[in-house]
Parts: structure tokens; C-alpha cells; sequence
């Protein structure tokens, strides 16, 4: 093969498929020529490597024919453009589907903290179990409502922040055990109704729901939905239905694994109502007012735009595009 002779026969051609792949739209029939000449022109990068090797003019088709195969295949998209679509679509979506499993953990935690507190503090015998009773008295006059400006506010709600954050995460990451955010949900409302109990017991139980209201709506809504993720995947694995166990698994954890990097976000809310807010002298309804705002706030991107966002059929998963064809099943 005379190599020069090639290039100059093809060089017109190679031109065309270069000036084709560069171009920002194309037409079926430009696509069809695309496709084409892309064709030739790998049957002539073959053959310049099989009888001369490396070349400078093999290098140069190879390069338009890696801009080419790019054009055809399409590049990775930049992420930056995902990130309205995560905001908008996946992560309401993901939201939206945890709703209903979200009330019934709501409504169960509230019960065990009321069942505790009340079953606690209106048995003398039980409270002094908790400890003694001057150690009780000092927590319920002092302690619990010093322990929101003891230390500096920002420094006191990253702490919560990234405590929060973590319990939130464990729960989806660890929600495939199935008993974990079981056990995380019932231990923080065992706690809840203990220390609800001890105010209780010395008659404080009004500044235990001001203290615990304005930061308490939106983080422990937060804790529930986790929750709710965790315990979403674990069923995805219990019953997966006409999909394969692992397929079905996977999908649920790529949607709902969003749901964790949301509520870390709200969690940063809560974080800083608790650390710049509770502890406040400001009226009581003020304070409530801010947390119930954040709560709405949250519940309104929960359901309304996690409703649209479902209506528009996502459900927080990643696209097939980028998870790949997902095996077909019957029904």
C-alpha cells in the first residue's frame, strides 16, 4: 500500500467525517453519512496500521474517528446540568414514594415517646430508676434548657448537624438489615419519651415541647423519612416482585440513596434552628412559627413537587442511559 497515495485518495473524505462529527445538529441523512463514513474510514485506520504501523497519518484519522465515535455514542454528560434535575425530579420523586411509610413511623414514634413519658412520670417508683433525685431535678430545671447555649450556636449546630446527618445516613445505608432503622427509631423515641418524662415528673412538660418543637418538627420529620428509605430498601429485597432480587435491590438503592444527600441538606435547617434559634428570648410563637415554616417548607417539596415529579413518571432512579437496559419481565 502506498500510504501517501491513500492519503491523498481519501483525504477529501476524511475531511467530510472530521466536519460532520463537529457539527453541534445533524439530519438523519447527515447521521446516515456519518455513520458511513465512519465505517470507511476505521476500514482505513486498519489498514495503515496492518502495513505501515504507527503513522502521523494514522494518528490523525484515529483522532477524527474518536470524535466521531463520540458524536454517534454520545458523551458523558456534564454534571453540572444534573443538578437541577436532581433537585427537581429524583429527589421529590424519591420523597414522594416514602410518604405514606413516612406517616406510619411518624405516628408509631409518637406513641412510643407518649407511651414512655406518660407511663414513666406517672409512676414515682419509675422515675427513680432514671437516677437520683437531685440529679433529676437539676436536669429538668437546668440542664436541658442550658444544653441549647452552652456552647457557641455555630459550633453547637454543626455538632447536631453532622450527628443528625449520620443517624439519617445509617438508616438508608444500613436499611437492607431490615432491624436497624427499626432499632434506631425505636431507641431515639425511647429517649424522647424519657426525657419527656423527667420534665414531666417535675412538672416542666411545658418547656420540654417549647424547647423541643421549633428544631425538633423538621429534624425528627427528617429522621422518620430515613427511616422510611432504609426499610424501602429492605422490602425491595424481601419482595422484589417480577424483577430479579438483586435488579430490584439495586434500583431501590440507587432512588433512595438520594434521599440520604437530601436530608442532610434539610438536617443543616434543622441544625441551624437549633442552634440559632431555640435558645433564643424570643416569643415562644415566634420560635415554633420558624420551625413549623421549615417543616411546611419540606412537607411542600415532599408531596407537591414530589407529586409532579412522580405524575412526570420518575421515581429517583438514575436513567436507563445510565444504569443500563434493565432485563425485561413479563407483566
Amino acid at each position: 500500500m502506498d500510504l501517501d497515495a491513500l492519503t491523498a485518495a481519501r483525504r477529501e473524505e476524511w475531511a467530510r467525517l472530521d466536519e460532520l462529527s463537529r457539527r453541534r445538529r445533524l439530519t438523519g441523512a447527515e447521521v446516515d453519512e456519518l455513520v458511513d463514513r465512519y465505517r470507511a474510514a476505521s476500514a482505513d485506520l486498519a489498514e495503515i496500521k496492518t502495513t505501515a504501523g504507527r503513522t502521523p497519518e494514522g494518528d490523525h484519522v484515529s483522532t477524527i474517528l474518536a470524535r466521531a465515535r463520540q458524536r454517534l455514542t454520545g458523551g458523558r454528560e456534564n454534571p453540572l446540568r444534573q443538578i437541577p434535575r436532581f433537585f427537581v425530579l429524583q429527589l421529590p420523586a424519591a420523597l414522594y414514594r416514602l410518604r405514606w411509610t413516612t406517616l406510619v413511623i411518624a405516628l408509631s414514634f409518637i406513641g412510643i415517646g407518649a407511651v414512655v413519658a406518660f407511663w414513666i412520670s406517672s409512676d414515682p417508683a419509675l422515675v427513680a430508676t432514671l437516677g437520683p433525685q437531685a440529679q433529676l431535678e437539676y436536669y429538668a430545671e437546668e440542664q436541658f434548657t442550658s444544653y441549647y447555649s452552652e456552647n457557641p450556636a455555630a459550633a453547637f449546630a454543626g455538632t447536631v448537624w453532622t450527628n443528625n446527618a449520620w443517624i439519617a445516613a445509617q438508616c438508608v445505608m444500613f436499611g437492607i438489615t431490615g432491624f436497624w432503622p427499626v432499632m434506631v427509631l425505636v431507641q431515639n423515641a425511647v429517649g424522647v419519651g424519657t426525657a419527656a418524662a423527667i420534665m414531666l415528673a417535675f412538672d416542666r412538660g411545658d418547656v420540654f415541647l417549647l424547647f423541643i418543637l421549633p428544631h425538633g418538627l423538621l429534624e425528627l420529620t427528617c429522621i422518620f423519612v430515613a427511616g422510611a428509605a432504609g426499610l424501602h430498601i429492605f422490602w425491595a429485597w424481601v419482595a422484589p416482585g417480577r424483577r430479579p432480587r438483586g435488579e430490584a435491590l439495586a434500583a431501590a438503592g440507587r432512588s433512595l440513596a438520594t434521599v440520604a444527600i437530601g436530608l442532610v441538606l434539610a438536617l443543616a435547617v434543622a441544625g441551624v434552628i437549633e442552634g440559632f434559634v431555640t435558645a433564643q428570648p424570643w416569643p415562644w410563637p415566634v420560635k415554633i412559627g420558624i420551625g413549623a415554616l421549615a417543616l411546611g417548607a419540606f412537607l411542600a417539596y415532599m408531596l407537591v413537587v414530589g407529586r409532579r415529579a412522580a405524575r412526570l413518571g420518575e421515581s429517583g432512579d438514575m436513567t436507563e442511559f445510565e444504569t443500563g437496559t434493565p432485563t425485561l419481565v413479563a407483566g
